[in-house]
């Protein structure tokens, strides 16, 4: 029989804790931007979180957070993960170079689980680019003041850091940012949604039919999210804000369909098309906004020759997006003939 002793039992015990916090920091999404400063300080602790401390020490420019590298990676030997929020960065420009203020909060979860939370700024520098010679030198990180907070991160995240005041934000749309990045991890090519051209977002100004006649007009606002690209499809996500709701993500209602093809051919005749229920999507495909007619059209196609297809069309009404019409072109024919199977659009 093979025994250990109480070292090899602890040495053991070690390892299988050393791999568990491998594991975790492998299954965190690689993020290294440096597009812009507060992305900077996201892609700071990620790489702490990944254990890449190397990565994590290069963000920094000549000014370094620690006496030597060494020192620096001890200092989080015992962090297993570090989540980080930031604020509206404001900047302010002087001989060649651009400085940020970046207002941030963290989250230090240590590997027996006990957490602390910190909240200061960030100073971040960006030589300008023209004057540079090789090798080039991205945004970095100039130095951090972080002091012990309680609470959560967004009560504790400081509203300005610096004294040029930031700039103006969309709250509702960078909410709309971190609902999409959050619920939408992983399943989309948009990544976090944090590109302007992802996103697209309209005011719509409504009355609900129980509203008194001399009642002001309700606000919404819709936000469309860029998911994915396929070789003749791309699909959207869509978020509905009111003062009353708040922000949702939207799904659609879509006919589930029987189609029935002339001796069970696919490639032949149709024989008939019927709606058997109706499902829930989150995901629109091809889709737009009709700010006249508020109403949201989806054109699927089957195939890329868009001979066979589908087309749904969702109107906005008492702040709610209603399925009214949709047709299907169920043949590949080489044709586009469309059959109606639904209509609540057209009159009689």
């Amino acid at each position: 029989m093979r025994t250990f002793s109480s070292t090899s039992a602890a040495a053991a015990l070690a390892l299988t804790g050393l791999w568990s916090l491998q594991s975790l920091a492998a299954e965190l999404p690689y993020l290294d931007d440096r597009s812009d400063p507060a992305a900077v300080v996201r892609s700071l602790y990620n790489a702490v979180s990944r254990k890449e401390y190397a990565r994590a020490w290069d963000y920094f420019g000549d000014t370094k957070p620690a006496k030597d590298f060494s020192s620096f990676a001890k200092g989080y030997e015992t962090t297993s993960r570090v989540d980080v929020e930031t604020g509206p960065v404001s900047e302010e420009g002087a001989a060649g170079s651009i400085f940020y203020n970046i207002p941030v909060a963290i989250r230090a979860v240590n590997a027996d689980g006990s957490e602390k939370v910190f909240a200061g700024c960030y100073t971040a520098r960006q030589v300008s680019a023209s004057i540079q010679e090789p090798p080039f030198r991205p945004i970095q990180l100039d130095k951090g003041s972080l002091q012990p907070a309680d609470g959560e991160l967004a009560d504790v995240l400081p509203k300005q850091c610096g004294e040029a005041p930031p700039p103006e934000t969309d709250a509702v749309l960078e909410l709309a940012r971190k609902l999409f990045a959050t619920s939408r991890k992983g399943q989309c090519d948009a990544g976090d949604g944090s590109r302007d051209d992802a996103v697209a977002n309209y005011t719509i100004s409504y009355r609900n039919k129980t509203d008194a006649d001399d009642a002001a007009p309700s606000t919404a606002r819709l936000f469309r999210f860029f998911c994915s690209m396929g070789a003749y499809n791309e699909t959207h996500v869509y978020y509905l804000w009111n003062q009353i709701e708040g922000l949702r993500e939207l799904h659609f209602a879509v006919p589930e369909l029987d189609i029935s093809y002339e001796n069970d051919n696919t490639e032949g005749k149709v024989e008939s098309v019927d709606i058997i229920g109706y499902r829930s999507e989150g995901e629109l495909v091809n889709s737009f906004y009709d700010e006249k007619k508020l109403s949201i059209a989806s054109h699927s196609k089957w195939r890329g020759v868009g001979d066979a297809s589908s087309d749904g069309l969702w109107i906005f009404r008492d702040g709610a997006f209603t399925l009214i019409k949709y047709d299907v072109d169920a043949s590949y024919d080489g044709e586009i003939n469309p059959e109606n199977v639904l209509d609540y659009d057209t009159g009689p």
